[in-house]
Parts: C-alpha cells; structure tokens; sequence
C-alpha cells in the first residue's frame, strides 16, 4: 500500500530505554540525545518515509514511574496536536508500556487516526538496537496503514493495545496479545491481520479523564488467607481485581466467600481476572466459581491484567453508579474482551 503525499507524524518521546545514553553508571535518559540518534539515521529520511516531528517530555520518564496524571498528560498532548497530524507514535519504556496503551485506548473516543505505542529492548544508539525497527515500522505504518486504534507495536507486530501484555523482559519479542491476534504482521510484506485500514478523518477526538483510583489487585494461592481479603476490601478500596485459578475458581473456603462478600455488600466491586497467560473467566463452569458469582463477583473474561485496571480507573473516573460501572465491565467497550 502506497501514498501519494507524505503524512506527518507527531512523535511523542516520553522516556524510556529507546532514547538512552550510555554514561559511567550504565545508560540514562538524556534530553535530546534520541533525535540527535534519529537525525543521524539516513533511513528515517527516505522519501517512502512520513514527515515526522518529535517532541521530547521534560523530564524524561522510567516507565515504572508512570501514574494515571501521565496517561493524561499523554492523552492531552495527542489531543492538543490531533489536528495537525495524521498520526501518532509515542515512545514509551517497556516496563508499564502495555498500561499506557490499555489506558489510553478507553480515554480516547472517536480515535480517527493510529497511534502507535513503541520503544526497545537496547537503546536505539547501541549495537543490535531494536529500537531502529520498531520506531522505524511504527512511523511507516502509521502513515501508510492507518488502524483507528491504540496500538503497541514491537518486534515486527502491531497488537491491539489494551489485548497486549509484556512477556519476556530480556527478548525481542517482549509482548504478546494471548487471546487476540495481531493487528498488523511486518515481516517480508506487511500483512493486517484483525487491524482495519480506514481512510484517516478529521472526527474531533474526544478526551476521557482519567484520576487515581484505590485499586487492589490480589493473585489467590494455595492457603491465602481470608483475613487479606478483609483488609484489602476496606475503604477507601473501591475496586478489587482478584487474579483467580483457572476459569476464574476460588477455594470454597467459607471464611474466605464471607470475606469478599463483606466487601461487596460494602459497595467494593470484586473483577474477577485469571491469573492464566491465555483464557477467559467462566465462572459457570465449576461450582468454586460459580459460588464467586452467587455472591456478587463480577467476570473480567479475558481481559489482561492491564486492560482490567486502566477499565476500572477509566469507569470510576466517571462516578457511574454501580450497577452501570459493572455492566460496562462486562462490557466490550473498545476490543478489550470477548464475552
């Protein structure tokens, strides 16, 4: 697929390992170090490539500081620059990247045109960078196979953002998308996949605030103990996400359903998630899941980790009343589950 006119790109570089310098104590964000790196990469400027501008954060940021006040930094910074530009790629650190994507993929509505999340494994000024084909794909593919929605692309695969979680913290290929397929494959040729390629529009793009939320996450074990459940579900906790065995199975330990009932009724919404790499939660299916269900624990399906908690700061930004809140957790809002 081909273009007749160069499209322009905003790239916003928010921090991470793809810009990083190496100095005595190892490498370290450096401002203005990537475009320095990028401007000296005659690939970049090739005439089958978009126009592109990037801007660099101040500070720069390890991704493992990013907090929901950064989602909406970044989502008003698309925003501010979303009429200028037919695309976006933002530069983020690979630890909490797939956060960012699953984030911004609920905030943005009528989403018009691509953003794509990416960044590297070994800064783009090392030897044997990835960082030089990720952001290099990222840019073409924007421009040239525009895809209406948050994506996160790496190594040669563009995912679904908010169905994309971090898989190997050493390798390449450091994020998978277990329960849905590629958007867009890079090898030889480019190949979409569950991606759709529309024409880019000039819709007004709407911003979702986003604000931290009290949030607890809870993974069950072998002889977990009820009484963390009771602490967990105390104010000012207004969501728990607990990671369940299987198909979304608990121990059917009474004090432990007491406890998590105690919470509920209390008015803490309960999302079941499982702990699983792949599958989705059927708590239909056994009785130790189907007692959950009895007692007011809402199914995350097969939503990851990180799509399950940007939903839930997403939802209670918007002070729904509870019943609604849960409904649209249950809910495909922007490709995030399968029901």
């Amino acid at each position: 697929m081909t273009t007749t006119t160069r499209k322009r790109i905003y790239v916003a570089y928010t921090g991470g390992t793809i810009g990083m310098q190496k100095s005595a104590q190892g490498y370290v964000p450096a401002p203005g170090f990537l475009t320095q790196c990028v401007n000296r990469m005659p690939e970049f400027f090739r005439e089958e490539m978009p126009l592109f501008t990037i801007h660099e954060y101040a500070p720069l940021m390890d991704s493992s500081d990013m907090s929901p006040e950064d989602w909406q930094r970044i989502a008003d910074d698309i925003q501010a620059n979303y009429a200028d530009y037919d695309g976006f790629v933002i530069l983020h650190g690979t630890d909490t990247m797939a956060y960012t994507a699953s984030a911004l993929s609920f905030m943005f509505e009528n989403l018009a045109k691509p953003v794509i999340i990416t960044g590297s494994q070994i800064p783009l000024a090392a030897l044997r960078s990835d960082g030089q084909t990720n952001l290099l794909n990222a840019l073409y593919i924007a421009a040239n196979y525009p895809i209406h929605e948050v994506g996160l692309f790496f190594n040669n695969k563009l995912f679904r953002g908010n169905r994309a979680t971090k898989a190997d913290a050493n390798g390449f290929n450091a994020f998978d998308s277990p329960n849905f397929r590629p958007l867009l494959e890079a090898g030889i040729q480019i190949s979409v996949k569950a991606g759709t390629i529309k024409a880019i529009e000039q819709t007004p793009l709407r911003v979702r605030g986003v604000s931290p939320q009290a949030i607890g996450v809870i993974t069950l074990y072998p002889g977990i103990a009820p009484v963390l459940f009771d602490q967990l579900l105390q104010q000012p906790v207004r969501a728990l996400i607990m990671q369940s065995y299987g198909v979304g199975n608990a121990p059917q330990n009474a004090q432990l359903l007491a406890s998590i009932k105690r919470g509920i009724d209390a008015g803490v919404t309960v999302l079941n998630c499982t702990q699983c790499f792949k599958g989705k939660v059927n708590m239909e299916g056994y009785a130790t899941g189907n007692a959950l269900a009895e007692i007011g624990v809402v199914s995350g399906y097969d939503m990851t980790i990180e799509a399950a908690l940007t939903k839930l700061h997403y939802l209670l930004a918007q002070d729904l009343p509870r019943s609604e809140l849960e409904r649209q957790l249950q809910t495909d809002l922007r490709g995030e589950l399968s029901a």
